[in-house]
């Protein structure tokens, strides 16, 4: 017997909302989020099929509603919609202003559709929500440089950056083909592929000076975003073995992922941290620095080395 649920109900109409929002959808995919089975989506689809919408199905590719048919407006419940300030509250912090500017106008028109019950409910949350950020995410010349880099990723087209390395000692000036971006560490960075140097480099958007569109097409079919951040997990590293009071230990726990936190051991009253670092010469080493009059550095000898060169720096040029 077929299940007539109100979730099964709640699933179709969401299946159904879901092929509106994509050209295509996986089926797989739909199992993922609903958490069911491959046979249940294939079942829901016949459902929805019967019921006079009009999908077609590619073996291998995905489900899609043919052109031209569309739903009326959806209403959100109010639940759905305060999600959204959250989102929107956000998007003004943690992207840049043309980005912020959109999903500005886009919230607009989702609250003209709410009733007017649930546009009090979204009030009264909206003025209770705050947002603070203690990073530069963007340089002041370059304040739409997400907005850019997501044009030039959805049309193939290559951009001009104006960057500054930390090491550099000034602005280089390279063709860009963006593959994604991501947030990392408190700060966006963009993957892409260098022309200047022939592989793949990341950028901070806060070191970008300046990025200009062009209507140069990529010169290469580059992979998912996710098949070279993998790449990057797999380049060399180096164990590192340090000795921390108890006492401060809580604050590093949020900083220490970033530089290969393996694991922990208890050793009287200090902590045995253990890392796999991928770069003890500036990463780790500057790092360390921030706690090291309470810890002891057990290996490499090579970090010993490093802190002692950076502690020379400072006093040459302290005195």
């Amino acid at each position: 017997m077929l299940d007539e649920t109100p979730k099964r109900f709640d699933r179709i109409v969401a299946i159904l909302i879901q092929l509106q929002s994509k050209k295509i959808v996986k089926a797989q995919e739909l199992a993922n989020r609903f958490e069911v089975s491959l046979r249940t989506i294939y079942r829901d689809i016949r459902t929805l099929e019967a019921s006079g919408v009009p999908i077609y199905s590619e073996a291998g590719v995905g489900y899609a509603l043919m052109d031209g048919y569309r739903l009326p407006p959806v209403m959100f419940t109010r639940e759905e919609a305060s999600s959204f300030i959250a989102a929107e509250k956000l998007m003004q912090k943690f992207t840049d202003v043309t980005l912020g500017n959109h999903y500005t106008s886009a919230m607009y028109k989702l609250k003209a559709v709410l009733r007017s019950d649930d546009k009090d409910w979204v009030s009264s949350i909206e003025s209770n929500v705050l947002v603070q950020s203690s990073e530069k995410l963007f340089n002041d010349k370059s304040p739409n440089t997400l907005a850019t880099i997501f044009e030039s990723i959805a049309e193939k087209t290559q951009v001009i950056l104006s960057y500054e390395a930390i090491q550099s000692e000034g602005i280089t000036v390279r063709h860009i083909e963006p593959v994604g971006v991501f947030h990392d560490n408190n700060n966006w960075y963009m993957l892409g592929y260098c022309h200047l140097r022939k592989d793949y480099r990341q950028f901070r958007t806060d070191r970008v000076h300046g990025i200009k569109k062009t209507e140069i097409p990529f010169s290469i079919e580059h992979d998912a975003l996710e098949t070279y951040l993998d790449k990057n997990k797999n380049v060399s590293t180096t164990k590192v073995r340090i000795l921390v009071d108890k006492k401060i230990t809580k604050y590093l726990a949020f900083e220490r992922k970033y530089h290969g936190f393996v694991s922990e051991k208890i050793i009287d009253d200090k902590i045995e941290m253990t890392f796999m670092c991928r770069d003890i010469e500036n990463g780790f080493s500057r790092w360390y620095l921030m706690f090291g009059d309470y810890a002891t550095i057990l290996e490499p000898e090579g970090l010993k080395t490093r802190i002692l060169e950076l502690l020379e720096i400072n006093k040459q040029r302290l005195s």
